[in-house]
């Protein structure tokens, strides 16, 4: 028989076994292999938000932020809301102001928002179980505010007791309404308001449009309207401090995010927009 003709050697036994348990090996490490890059795009999936998904480990890129604030803040708010998105690319914030009891309201029926601020610890103390810890960012006084020249010569709060004088206030249930009757009851002034309003911003309308001499409200909501109403100073004695605790809601769908601004209305740019609009240090 010819060379040519001849059958291949066969390969040793041992090293059909290695090649064997190397091939096997190799078909065990393909779908490990695989699945540790599926875990890789799982967990850099989890990581992103839509704004109202779940937790996070930080702040999302995107966000679009609803704040429930008290009404004596629409103003100062609006410089805020600038200065914000400046400073925060990506962010976008929504305020959305009535008087505080209002918004204690709207956050225990479920309306949904991400932060709350209040112009009184009252009112965020009975939100407990729905908001983080508040933080108070600022505080305010009282003013009696008249009409335009302070026609009726109204100098103390014992002069809104005069029957003549139309007196409008806060409802009892409202921060500036509590507070009002606070400084009233302590001088011993009876006052029979003639209409009972939902937050301070309808009892300087009241007074700015002449349907009431004067009411009771935060400094600063007086100061917004210099050329409509003026502004009568409360000693400090007789006056009340009104606090404003800003808080994340626990239902919020950006809480990094919520947290991140609730935090920065502490910071010194946020300070001293609400120290120029007249608001006091915390």
């Amino acid at each position: 028989m010819s060379r040519a003709a001849r059958a291949p050697h066969p390969r040793p036994l041992r090293t059909r076994a290695r090649i064997a348990g190397l091939t096997a090996t190799a078909a065990l490490l393909v779908p490990l292999l695989a699945a540790c890059g599926s875990d890789d795009k799982n967990d850099g999936a989890g990581d992103k938000k839509d704004g109202r998904g779940g937790g996070s480990a930080g702040p999302a890129s995107s966000s679009k932020l609803t704040v429930l604030a008290a009404a004596s803040l629409t103003d100062v708010f609006k410089t805020v809301k600038t200065a914000y998105e400046d400073t925060h690319p990506g962010v976008k914030l929504t305020f959305s102001f009535a008087g505080s009891q209002e918004l204690a309201a709207q956050v225990r029926q479920g309306a949904p928002a991400d932060a709350i601020v209040t112009a009184d610890t009252k009112t965020m103390d009975g939100l407990r179980a729905e908001t983080g810890t508040p933080s108070v960012i600022a505080k305010n006084r009282l003013v009696i505010a008249t009409r335009e020249g302070n026609p009726d010569d109204v100098k103390t709060l014992k002069d809104l007791a005069d029957p003549k004088l139309k007196v409008v206030l806060a409802a009892e249930e409202v921060p500036v309404g509590r507070y009002s009757r606070q400084v009233l009851d302590a001088q011993q002034v009876d006052v029979k308001p003639v209409s009972e309003e939902p937050n301070v911003r309808a009892v300087l309308s009241k007074v700015e449009l002449g349907e009431a001499d004067a009411g009771i409200v935060y400094k600063t909501d007086a100061d917004t309207k210099p050329d409509k109403v003026d502004a009568i100073a409360i000693p400090d004695g007789q006056n009340a401090v009104a606090q404003y605790p800003a808080a994340v809601l626990k239902e919020s769908g950006d809480s990094p995010s919520a947290q991140a601004f609730v935090e920065w209305l502490s910071s010194p740019p946020a300070q001293k927009i609400l120290r120029d609009a007249g608001f006091q240090k915390p």
